[in-house]
């Protein structure tokens, strides 16, 4: 029922390392200021230092209160003050606003300020204009891969998707680019290296200037992984767009996964208390489940059920010895397991319902109309629908989209959603979610015109700025040469799937994994000229071989790929699969893990 691995599969590199790392360089910035300090950390540096370093180890080192950073003031008695913040000009003014109210009290204290994963430039300016820069002391804690999974790192940076896709701002990638180079410093150098996608290249090149500039450090080391993978997320929209249907994606549908973990309600708990729950392979019920479609968990849980109560009643008949035996070995695991298997069965439960009074057959059926170009006119009008009931603007907007890049459709009338979502439609349009074709004007016929007014170099921007917009449509073109709809004789085994569709109910393979499969069959992009065109990518497809005779035939069986502007569990149980059928392992780094609703929300001016 679970996939598990073939006994051949390479075995995954140990990331606990990074962990290990990033607390020692965190302990090492927070020693400098020697004796008690109060730590203030920004919302969302809470949960992923929580991963690297709990609040006793912050207690070992000396931190005796911990604030977070918002905007009512901080009541701090300590004579020295430590702010572990992201790089960004709001946080500069709130420390700014606290020193000053201190120097106007004439109090003086220590402050130190902690960029995480690093310091830019636009910060120190506003503590230079704040008046405070000669105050503080600054420092970078370069810590940009948490550890998910044994399989899933995450920089946890889920403002990259909108800061470069919609704002074209480059800072991160400089992050990217130490990302890899610490990886390939602990782990050996990438063989094979591909990518498509501007910011995919821009990475790339930055990270071969790092490597350059220190050659000789990863010179000594074999490889671990052979391959490595750069893919932007705008390659690839749809599949973000998608509804999820495998377990784990389901799950952060309904319930967020933030961080790893997954806050379940009374409701799941079936108590009255919510209840923080780690998710990753560690959690055996979790790890069959979590590629699996959820048409088949719900079965899979009960003989699970079932299975664990005959190994309860096993005890009816044991002697003394036996018994201690059971309560001494078994008993824990099983009560562990019974603890899990209750949750996972609430969660399910928990989902149905929802899912239920969404009418998510209907919502299903709609979205595979979209992607494989049937009724189109009926998935309009439920679109439409959908739009007039006003239930949820985020989930409307996502089938918008859906229906703009699949279909190039004209968009059904807007207006009901008031000027309040103008602004966020901009955006979308920007950052290539939305398309709307000039009536009668094919996007070529506008750019010669304006090539003709402007020189060769302008027109080149130019031309740029309209393939942000003529890219989009040519889903329809890409899903037949990659073969993306399935053609099934009767009905789609769900159980035992046969491709990558199956993460999407048998109707669709992911775009973004099937061209990773096609690139790496390939070991090039050769063959795959017409794809790269229509992605409007020729001059951002790009492979890098080098041979290296240390490379093992088990590490060239490992591959990285690297999601930039986030990659969703959909696309994570389908590249998981594909090594299960190819004799591959993948490893994910991410910018950030996404879904629909988090994409909306990124390109959103409208606070929810």
């Amino acid at each position: 029922m679970a996939f598990p691995h073939r006994p051949d599969a390479p075995e995954l590199p140990d990331f606990s390392m990074l962990k290990r790392l990033a607390r020692d360089q965190l302990i090492y910035l927070l020693e400098q200021l020697p004796g008690k300090k109060d730590l203030f950390i920004e919302a969302d540096l809470m949960s992923p230092l929580d991963r690297i370093a709990n609040v006793s180890i912050l207690k070992q080192h000396e931190v005796d209160k911990l604030y977070k950073v918002e905007n009512k003031p901080a009541l701090s008695s300590s004579e020295q003050l430590c702010f572990l913040v992201r790089p960004r000009i709001k946080n500069m003014r709130y420390i700014a606003n606290l020193v000053n109210a201190d120097k106007l009290a004439g109090r003086t204290r220590k402050y130190k300020v902690i960029f995480s994963p690093q310091k830019f430039y636009a910060c120190e300016m506003v503590l230079e204009e704040e008046g405070i820069y000669g105050d503080v002391s600054c420092d970078e804690w370069a810590f940009s891969l948490l550890p998910l999974d044994v399989d899933l790192l995450s920089m946890e940076l889920p403002e990259f998707f909108r800061d470069y896709f919609l704002e074209g701002d480059q800072r991160w990638i400089n992050t990217v680019a130490q990302a890899l180079h610490l990886l390939s410093t602990l782990y050996g150098s990438f063989p094979n290296c591909y990518g498509i996608g501007r910011c995919a290249k821009m990475s790339y090149e930055l990270w071969r200037k790092l490597e350059e500039e220190e050659d000789g450090e990863t010179k000594g080391r074999r490889p671990e992984i052979g391959h490595i993978f750069l893919l932007d997320r705008d390659m690839d929209f749809v599949t973000a767009l998608c509804s999820q249907v495998v377990y784990e994606g389901l799950v952060d549908d309904t319930f967020r996964i933030k961080c790893g973990s997954v806050d379940f309600g009374p409701e799941v708990t079936s108590s009255d208390k919510s209840l923080k729950v780690l998710l990753n392979a560690e959690d055996k019920v979790f790890n069959e489940i979590r590629n699996e479609h959820f048409s088949n968990v719900f079965g899979f849980l009960s003989q699970k059920a079932r299975n664990l109560q005959a190994q309860y009643d096993r005890r009816r008949g044991m002697d003394i010895k036996q018994m201690k035996n059971f309560v001494s070995q078994e008993l824990k695991g099983l009560k562990q397991e019974h603890r899990l298997l209750s949750l996972h069965i609430g969660a399910c439960e928990s989902i149905m319902k929802k899912k239920t009074k969404q009418d998510f057959q209907e919502l299903i059926k709609t979205e595979h109309a979209l992607l494989e170009g049937f009724n189109i006119r009926e998935s309009t009008s439920y679109i439409e629908e959908h739009i007039d009931r006003q239930v949820s603007p985020i989930e409307s907007l996502r089938l918008m989209c859906l229906l703009s890049i699949t279909e190039n459709a004209e968009l059904p009338s807007l207006q009901s959603y008031g000027p309040e979502h103008l602004l966020t439609f901009s955006n979308l349009r920007r950052a290539g979610l939305l398309t709307e074709q000039a009536p009668g004007d094919t996007l070529t016929a506008v750019e010669s015109k304006v090539s003709k007014l402007v020189t060769d170099k302008a027109a080149g921007k130019i031309t740029d700025a309209f393939s942000s917009l003529a890219k989009r449509s040519n889903f329809r073109a890409i899903s037949k040469k990659l073969n993306l709809i399935p053609r099934v004789d009767g009905e789609y085994d769900l159980k035992v799937p046969r491709d990558m569709a199956y993460v999407f109910s048998g109707a669709y393979v992911p775009l973004s994994c099937r061209i990773i499969e096609q690139v790496l069959e390939r070991r090039s992009w050769q063959g795959l000229d017409e794809v790269v065109r229509l992605l409007n990518c020729s001059e951002f497809a790009f492979t890098d071989m080098t041979k290296d005779d240390r490379a093992s035939s088990e590490s060239l069986r490992l591959i990285l790929v690297v999601f930039l502007g986030g990659c969703t569990f959909s696309e994570i149980s389908a590249l998981r699969f594909l090594g299960r059928e190819k004799g591959y392992r993948f490893i994910f780094l991410t910018t950030a893990v996404t879904n629909s609703a988090r994409l909306m929300e990124a390109m959103s001016e409208v606070k929810a």
